[in-house]
């Protein structure tokens, strides 16, 4: 039986998403097997994006897609004689899947292991946890779907060789490892919501990033990072409805107008973070997103605490040195110090960010401030040199001809 009218996409991708990885780590779980597992699953999905829209989504979501996974593999496992028996005794849903969360904690886990490339880490979370089909990885990313494939099927074989454990890392080796599976959520984001290709497709990563944020720190809700990450992504995507022109040009936070910005979600992510503070563990996506935080509560650019970022960024500095912190911190700088001594340090920075786009967008405001123009402009066509993305290219190509005063981000 199903909901009745034919569900809209982002509906049908929540649904999938809900319940595809809650299928594939109880598969996992009960026949050991990471691979056929995950083909189980994958089967699963395409038949419910197949049937879904014209029938619309059944009462019981998990119920049909493992209805559909099970038979599936019964096929697959007629000769392998213990799978089959595991398989045909297993109802759902499965105990394990109800009552042990941990079950999809250890698939995270597990999808972002170390011994595996960061691609792989990413292509393999986003079809095992998140339930999309290779072909919608492949037109997220711009790649062939028979590079996705690839990525995938080697992951499934390094797994399966390498003997990686489908497990909940041990507590000596615990921080190191979810660090790695936050990277790899916060890489994700990045992806959608810079949308680096300048492809539309690749914003529905930034909707499976937030999930998978949200998922991580429901199953991990002592932890204070995952709080920090989600707080993180949700401050920043409380900024969509500014962030772009009804055209699709790229608009400067300093230039968005703020009365557009879901200042509801700004004070629901802020709450999220001060409660992870609470905890007096800090970490690298919680100071982030205190960072951020300073921005949305502004309520105009001019109103911008820099002395409070600039204090952050040094923390940050601490937890996570970089580089690129470096520069960002360098831009608090010039709102603290002015333009001079932000100019010394971002031309510090220039050997090891020299093929880093906004080190020149950057350089080139300071050098605008400080009445250097030539040399701004310079600055500005080596960015755009630097960077494909469609929206930013625009506005550093408007800089760089004398149009725009103010840096791209």
């Amino acid at each position: 039986m199903t909901t009745g009218p034919a569900p809209e996409a982002d509906e049908l991708a929540r649904v999938v998403r809900e319940h595809a990885g809650r299928l594939a780590a109880a598969l996992i779980h009960l026949t050991g097997d990471f691979g056929t597992a995950e083909d189980l699953v994958q089967d699963a999905v395409l038949a419910a994006l197949k049937h879904w829209p014209e029938d619309g989504i059944p009462e019981r979501p998990d119920g049909w897609l493992f209805t559909v996974a099970k038979r599936r593999g019964l096929d697959l496992l007629r000769r392998e004689e213990n799978h089959r028996r595991k398989l045909e005794l297993l109802t759902w849903p499965p105990r394990e899947a109800d009552d042990e969360p941990d079950e999809r904690l250890r698939l995270v886990f597990t999808c972002c292991h170390p011994a595996l490339t960061q691609e792989a880490q990413i292509a393999l979370t986003l079809r095992v946890v998140c339930g999309l089909t290779t072909a919608q990885i492949a037109r997220a990313f711009l790649v062939r779907e028979s590079t996705v494939a690839q990525r995938i099927t080697r992951a499934k074989q390094k797994i399966t060789r390498a003997g990686i454990p489908y497990r909940i890392p041990a507590d000596d080796e615990l921080a190191g490892r979810l660090a790695q599976v936050l990277a790899v959520i916060y890489l994700l984001f990045n992806e959608g919501y810079l949308a680096t290709s300048g492809a539309p497709q690749s914003h529905d990563l930034a909707d499976d990033a937030e999930w998978l944020a949200a998922l991580l720190h429901r199953l991990m809700p002592a932890e204070p990072e995952p709080a920090g990450l989600l707080a993180l992504i949700r401050l920043h995507r409380a900024r969509n409805a500014a962030r772009f022109t009804p055209q699709g040009h790229l608009v400067r936070l300093a230039d968005q107008d703020r009365s557009r910005w879901d200042h509801e979600a700004i004070a629901a992510a802020t709450a999220l973070l001060t409660r992870a503070a609470r905890r007096r563990r800090p970490g690298p996506y919680q100071l982030q997103a205190a960072i951020v935080a300073c921005h949305a509560e502004a309520a105009r650019w001019e109103d911008t605490d820099w002395e409070q970022i600039l204090v952050l960024y040094d923390m940050l500095l601490h937890f996570a040195p970089s580089p690129v912190t470096r520069l960002h911190r360098a831009i608090a700088l010039r709102y603290v110090q002015g333009p001079e001594p932000a100019l010394a340090e971002v031309d510090a920075l220039a050997g090891q960010l020299a093929q880093y786009h906004l080190l020149h967008a950057t350089r080139a405001d300071l050098l605008r401030d400080l009445g250097r123009a030539d040399e701004a402009r310079a600055a500005d066509r080596r960015a755009l040199d630097l960077t494909t993305n469609p929206a930013e290219r625009a506005v550093l190509r408007e800089r760089a001809d004398g149009g725009l005063s103010r840096r791209p981000r």
